[in-house]
């Protein structure tokens, strides 16, 4: 008897174990929607897998995990793998969050995707309420309109209500400083229309009004035009060298930073913060913040992990520093064009599998651009969204920026499909070795076939005065190879290879 009730426990403690794991995951599950009419579903995370069946459009799949591109879903009584760029994720709607930028020009988008048009842009350290997430898009607020933008390059933090206020609201951006050597005004808000004077690098307008990407401004002879703000910043006070303020003050880019005692990282942590805070600085100890803490005690943090875009900052205070010259390993101070190729009507070449060149050059230039600014470099985009720009155009951005590099990035494609590997083309001798460098670069990083760098009689670079390259990052032609480079992961390589050949570049320059 005693027996049976013993064995009788064991199949009900057993029973409720069984079940708890199942009430966990079914309250954390998440959903995607299939966008195509018909999506294999195989065996594991890859193309090379067995088909074990195939789901139809506007199914909802439950997602169980994910590796690179893919995703494990519930299919039938057992789980299979999808391509989840032929999926979507529901809207999940964000209470009490707020975002904060990593990078400076941060694009902000009228829809989730690099396809859309380009509303504004953020500077690093800007933060403002998030309303849902869709996939690897946030929607948030700008300006006082509903924007986008992508996750890879922003913190998700809660909002305390004490964060200092986002220098993306209109109220704030009160001027305009004009970034490059020359810069035209036009009548209306529009690249076509009627040119009424230029500017130069470091003027300063009093923002009038502003319309997309362009800001309203008042020439000095008493004209109003517009200006193209991917040319400038915004400021809240006028920058003044001679003018003394008595605080300065840094913003938390991270969560989970870490606070130290000393200035290294090898010193105790006294404090970790989350993003979106900020605190006042005292010192600049090398590159290490000195702050000051809620309850007046002294804590470093490294200047990597903080903004200091938003400081007011004076020539009277430790914290300002004359410029040095750049560092190896960074590419502060520097200037450098990606171009992404094609885009609007131009569509590129099409893949085997049908991918659109125009597509994947701009989110790899987008993914390039992140890695570019983050040491350093003032990175200008030859376009932000699917639109047709002019060669010629693109290569005088290069010119009116001053470009120290102008990298424009392509797919390739030809009839014969077993034609494989990338390929860096140059111009002119100047351009040579910076096709070297980044070449190697990329070699180090992706599978595909060295094709060599090779001379490349091509608009971008036969016009261009910079150091200019084009390179093809595979072949679309090639069905096995479209596969691989279309996905993030490989994106993802190619741009750190690319983003190595620079900087080993510059490096060497320095030597």
């Amino acid at each position: 008897m005693k027996d049976k009730i013993v064995q009788k426990m064991t199949i009900l403690i057993l029973a409720v174990i069984l079940l708890i794991p199942t009430i966990s995951v079914d309250a954390q599950e998440n959903e995607v929607t299939v966008n195509v009419p018909s999506l294999k579903v195989r065996s594991g995370p890859g193309l090379t897998y067995d088909t074990i069946g195939a789901v139809t459009k506007s199914d909802k799949l439950v997602v169980i995990d994910k590796e690179n591109d893919w995703i494990q879903i519930k299919y039938g009584s057992t789980t299979g793998w999808v391509a989840s760029w032929y999926t979507s994720s529901e809207a999940i709607e964000m209470t009490n969050k707020q975002i904060v930028s990593k990078v400076n020009r941060l694009n902000v988008r009228t829809e989730p995707s690099t396809s859309s048009a380009v509303i504004g842009q953020l500077s690093e350290g800007d933060q403002t309420p998030a309303y849902k997430s869709e996939g690897e898009w946030i929607e948030i607020d700008f300006q006082g309109r509903k924007g986008w933008v992508n996750t890879a390059y922003i913190t998700i933090a809660d909002q305390s209500g004490n964060e200092k206020t986002s220098s993306n609201t209109k109220n704030s951006e009160k001027l305009f400083v004009v970034s490059v050597d020359v810069l035209n005004v036009r009548a209306k808000a529009d690249l076509s229309s009627k040119q009424i004077g230029k500017v130069a690098r470091g003027a300063q307008f009093e923002v009038l009004d502003t319309n997309h990407n362009w800001v309203k401004v008042q020439l000095e002879n008493g004209k109003i035009g517009w200006i193209y703000s991917f040319y400038g910043t915004f400021l809240n006070e006028p920058s003044n060298s001679t003018s003394t303020a008595t605080t300065n003050t840094i913003t938390i880019l991270y969560n989970g930073t870490n606070l130290r005692s000393d200035g290294s990282t090898n010193s105790a942590v006294v404090k970790r913060v989350d993003a979106g805070e900020t605190f006042e600085v005292t010192d600049k100890v090398n590159d290490w913040y000195k702050v000051i803490l809620e309850n007046q005690s002294i804590a470093y943090v490294a200047s990597w992990l903080v903004s200091s875009s938003n400081s007011v900052v004076t020539t009277d205070l430790p914290i300002q520093e004359k410029k040095k010259p750049r560092k190896k390993g960074t590419l502060k101070g520097l200037s450098i064009v990606i171009d992404p190729g094609h885009g609007g009507n131009d569509r590129g070449t099409t893949g085997a599998l049908g991918t659109d060149e125009k597509d994947i050059t701009l989110l790899t230039a987008e993914l390039l651009s992140s890695k570019l600014q983050a040491a350093g470099a003032n990175v200008i985009m030859t376009r932000q969204s699917d639109v047709y720009v002019d060669l010629r155009k693109r290569v005088s951005i290069g010119h009116q920026a001053g470009a120290d590099a102008f990298i424009s990035l392509h797919y390739d494609a030809v009839e014969n499909s077993t034609v494989r590997g990338y390929t860096t083309y140059y111009m002119h001798g100047y351009q040579k070795k910076l096709a070297e460098y980044v070449h190697a670069g990329l070699g180090n990083m992706i599978p595909l076939k060295d094709r060599g760098t090779q001379p490349g009689n091509y608009l971008v670079l036969r016009e261009n005065k910079q150091n200019a390259i084009l390179i093809e990052l595979g072949y679309l032609s090639n069905p096995t190879e479209e596969r691989n480079v279309t996905t993030r992961h490989f994106r993802d390589q190619a741009t750190h290879g690319i983003y190595n050949g620079i900087i080993n570049y510059f490096d060497n320059e320095l030597d």
